[in-house]
């Protein structure tokens, strides 16, 4: 099974974003391949990187991709990197389950 771009926390489950900002449209991209040999969603907004705002339309736009609250969703590491863990609070396993799914339905 080819690595994925989330790990179980006991609070939900941590998905890890490569970010970028400031882009024509917001999307997301996919994944791809970290040089640390981790994998990432890579996603882009068109937000500029002031005062959250990148932040806060990234977790809008993958709470309406993925079907969750956007309460539910918090960046715990990266707030002013590229490079974002975001933590989705639930039950871990089923969060994965649908990710699965849609990262199935994307490839």
């Amino acid at each position: 099974m080819s690595p994925a771009p989330y790990s179980l926390a006991p609070q939900g489950l941590k998905v890890f974003v490569r970010l970028t900002p400031k882009a024509s449209r917001d999307k997301v991209d996919g994944l791809a391949a970290e040089a640390d040999g981790g994998v990432v969603v890579k996603a882009a907004v068109t937000a500029v990187p002031e005062d959250g705002k990148a932040n806060a339309a990234l977790i809008k736009m993958l709470a309406k991709e993925w079907r969750v609250a956007k309460s539910l969703i918090e960046i715990v590491a990266g707030a002013t990197d590229r490079r974002k863990t975001l933590l989705i609070s639930g039950d871990g396993a089923e969060l994965a389950a649908r990710l699965d799914q849609w990262m199935a339905k994307r490839s």
